[in-house]
């Protein structure tokens, strides 16, 4: 029995130094290949041309919005995407084709508007035209997000005038009602 409590002894303590050893480093180390940052390419919001011939004056009227981005402007970011901002070129033209009245249009035309953050960030969205409202046209306008799926904006309202006198004002009308503006400042 001395013996084999001996043996029991010895077997204990060589499991004992065995397992109290160093474990083999390995030289292997495995590592997750790092994805190259894609480049941000910068965005257009999209370019489109319209337009209508609307009755204004007691004539016909041709009315031609173009919608670009424009490149040799600031660009815009919104989260983590750029966007190139726009331009809009508004042209009016008689019956008989001449022109009475032709202006692009870019986000700094409605600077007083706007707030440090839709100066910085935002984009000139659109200009629509609305309605004709006596010896007025009637635009809508807005700037805000360049995300298409974004709803934050600023609206704005445009109107021109027999003379072509151009007055802007925030529109602050609800989904019915009349305008009713805090300012109207004319160009």
């Amino acid at each position: 029995m001395k013996r084999f409590s001996r043996f029991l002894m010895y077997g204990a303590l060589f499991l004992a130094l065995i397992s109290c050893g160093k474990k083999k480093e390995s030289n292997i180390i495995i590592v997750r290949k790092p994805e190259a940052a894609k480049p941000v390419v910068t965005q257009k919001m999209g370019d489109y041309a319209r337009s209508q011939v609307v009755q204004w004056l007691g004539a016909p009227y041709k009315i031609s919005v173009k919608f670009s981005a424009d490149p040799s402007l600031p660009t815009v970011m919104d989260g983590e995407q750029r966007y190139y901002d726009n331009q809009v070129t508004l042209v009016i033209t008689r019956a008989d084709g001449t022109e009475f009245y032709r202006k692009t249009f870019t986000k700094a035309d409605f600077g007083s508007y706007l707030t440090a953050d839709y100066q910085n960030d935002g984009a000139l969205l659109g200009v629509v035209f609305e309605r004709v409202d006596h010896d007025r046209l009637n635009f809508a306008v807005s700037v805000g997000s360049p995300d298409k799926v974004s709803d934050d904006y600023i609206p704005l309202l445009m109107k021109l005038d027999r003379t072509g006198g151009l007055t802007i004002v925030k529109d602050t009308r609800s989904d019915v009602g009349d305008v009713s503006s805090e300012s109207d400042v004319e160009e």
